[in-house]
């Protein structure tokens, strides 16, 4: 989103969003994972599973309440933040210093209300709160270094050792469960804010968790660890359409036996908490939770690896029972067997379908055609991993490992006559891909802003298999057209939705 600091937040942006979603009548806002970002800056490589990202907390509120002034924000005229992507590191940089200055005013201005408001949900979130807390302020005390490298005895968590640098970094551990405090404050306003027009969020849980992260450094018997904490396995996917030597995630794999015995409580506790910021949750790659694809450690792509048999029934029968019927939306993209499907449909999640897989030589191309799909299905034109619909329809094939020119020439062909439009129309391609998606029976359907903007390949939020240059685009300030919205709601409209 657009804003004075270099990274959409949770501010005036956010509400404007809402505002434009109302005007077109969506009635569905999906986001990435909203956690603390760690390696390449990803939300999928997270130091907490649990945490906000205090990258996303509105500097503007924290004025408007007093924790700032307005001093503190001279950055961003002198030179000023891109529009067009996030410049992590200065990003960063200005804002830790600033939401460090808004933590010291709290503690040292804050009204008792407002201490007991934050003593009261430190006490509720303290499950996870305390370890991130702590988790972050030695991560800042040793320069940013994994824990794996930290002093031994704090690295396994002797008791001790937690206790006398829990004391040395008081301070530091305050302000980092402060900035949480805050984060789930203004999110609980921007989601009451959405409520009040009809707009439901859609979140996203990564499967898996970052090496680096409080989860697996509180909780390292939960993983295939070493003697030092460094993972023995870690994950991935095989070769696939995204990339033709797999993804190599790396995250560690958790050892579903140990979880299994405490009756999966960290992966309810998580679900709960993920309950608690969304109505309805991707659960991102599903096909892992029957079987996934690990890789022996060291390994530079996830071409050597093997399939293994995940927790599959028990796992979501165990969330089922203790969290009721499950809001879930199933991420069944990629290498999807007879034996997910059959665990998918058990449970009664819907699946996904992208409509840009479906004019190609992808295997399930068919399934991703809308005359296949069926209603309990979310339809999207394209995901996060895929190029934005023009950047897709642009692309010539020259040099892409999936695509051949000759086979971009077939899609197109294919595409033109399934959609019946003519080359005439090509520069209409992002609505005709929107409206084929409106226009099917699945439930639910969602579209990229990217592909409501009509943007390339320059708006592309991430390409698997890439370690730098994702998750910075943003869009620019005035982009939300009127006529866009209306565009969108005449759609909605004509196909009762």
């Amino acid at each position: 989103m657009p804003g004075r600091f270099g990274i959409g937040d949770l501010g005036p942006s956010a509400y404007e969003f809402a505002d434009f979603l109302f005007a077109a009548g969506q009635k569905l806002w999906q986001v990435l994972p909203l956690n603390p970002t760690g390696y390449a800056d990803s939300p999928y490589q997270c130091f907490s599973a649990f945490a906000g990202n205090p990258m996303l907390l509105s500097l503007e509120r924290l004025r408007e309440i007093g924790l700032l002034q307005e001093s503190d924000l001279g950055r961003g005229q002198s030179p000023p933040f891109p529009e067009d992507f996030v410049d992590y590191g200065p990003v960063i940089e200005f804002r830790m210093a600033a939401l460090r200055r808004a933590a010291q005013v709290f503690f040292a201005d804050g009204s008792g209300a407002e201490r007991a408001a934050f003593d009261g949900f430190c006490q509720s979130a303290s499950p996870w709160l305390d370890d991130y807390a702590l988790f972050m302020a030695c991560k800042d005390a040793h320069r940013g270094a994994m824990w794996t490298l930290w002093d031994p005895r704090l690295r396994g968590r002797d008791p001790q050792a937690v206790n006398e640098v829990s004391a040395k970094l008081a301070p530091e551990v305050n302000a980092y469960k402060y900035w949480q405090f805050e984060f789930f404050q203004q999110w609980n306003q921007l989601k009451g804010y959405c409520q009040q027009r009809a707009i439901r969020f859609v979140g996203d849980v990564p499967i898996y968790v970052a090496h680096d992260s409080a989860d697996v450094w509180a909780h390292p018997e939960l993983f295939y660890l070493d003697d030092l904490g460094r993972p023995t396995v870690v994950s991935g996917v095989p070769p696939d359409y995204f990339s033709a030597t797999g993804q190599l995630w790396g995250n560690p794999i958790y050892r579903w036996d140990l979880l299994a015995a405490t009756g999966y409580k960290w992966w309810i506790d998580r679900f709960r908490a993920s309950l608690a910021l969304f109505d309805m949750m991707r659960l991102d790659h599903f096909r892992g939770f029957e079987s996934y694809w690990e890789v022996p450690a060291g390994e530079t792509t996830a071409i050597h690896g093997r399939w293994m048999k995940g927790p599959g029934e028990d796992f979501l029968s165990a969330l089922e029972n203790a969290c009721g019927e499950l809001p879930i939306v199933a991420e069944n993209l990629g290498v999807i067997t007879p034996a997910v499907e059959k665990l998918r449909l058990q449970f009664g999640l819907p699946g996904m379908s992208l409509l840009q897989f479906a004019f190609g030589n992808d295997p399930q191309g068919p399934s991703f055609r809308p005359h296949n799909y069926n209603r309990e299905l979310v339809a999207y034109t394209g995901v996060h991993d895929n190029d934005t619909t023009v950047g897709w329809w642009s692309s010539s094939g020259a040099g892409d490992s999936i695509r051949t020119p000759e086979d971009v020439r077939k899609e197109h062909d294919f595409a033109r006559a399934y959609l019946n439009f003519n080359f005439s129309d090509d520069a209409e391609i992002n609505w005709i891909m929107i409206r084929a998606v409106l226009a099917s029976v699945a439930d639910v359907a969602i579209i990229p802003l990217q592909d409501v903007l009509g943007l390339g390949t320059e708006a592309r939020m991430n390409l698997p298999g890439t370690l730098s240059g994702n998750w910075k685009w943003r869009y620019r300030r005035g982009a939300l057209k009127n006529h866009l919205s209306a565009r969108l709601r005449s759609l909605v409209s004509l196909y009762d939705r």
